[in-house]
């Protein structure tokens, strides 16, 4: 609970998803998580650096609507931004989907004023599809696609 509260907790992580988040919405999330987890085989996962195994963040996949699809995302810590850690753990997330889960495509999406997820997701091969509403913000977010 203290490293998910460590990340969704802080404003600066969580300002494009609908944050700041209280406690409770931080261990409802981890409930998602692990809900995801039991039910697909699927959840974010907590990422360490490799110098000096600080917390960084969380990368990973969660369940769609539509069957057989996941979406890829992460959040970083502010002081892990901008190292390329998000780009690295998104290709090796989206290879564990393809490679493992044989899944056919991936989604990801990203709050319209986020340029750095956006460039990410770039980084990482993922295609603009289209946008698409996301509740927690009440806004239309790009959304993307990723092929084996």
């Amino acid at each position: 609970m203290e490293l998910a509260w460590e990340l969704f907790g802080d404003p600066a992580v969580s300002k494009f998803v609908g944050g700041p988040f209280t406690r409770e919405a931080v261990r409802q999330t981890i409930q998602n998580h692990m809900a995801w987890q039991e039910g697909h085989g699927v959840q974010y996962w907590p990422m360490f650096t490799l110098e000096g195994g600080e917390f960084a963040g969380c990368c990973g996949l969660k369940p769609r609507p539509e069957p057989g699809a996941y979406e890829l995302g992460f959040y970083l810590k502010p002081a892990c931004q901008g190292k390329g850690y998000a780009t690295e753990a998104a290709r090796a997330v989206a290879g564990y989907a393809f490679g493992t889960l044989k899944v056919k495509e991936l989604y990801a999406g990203h709050h319209p004023q986020n340029a750095a997820s956006r460039g990410t997701l770039a980084k990482a091969g993922f295609v603009y599809l289209r946008e698409e509403l996301y509740p927690p913000t009440g806004l239309l977010h790009p959304l993307y696609r990723l092929l084996p």
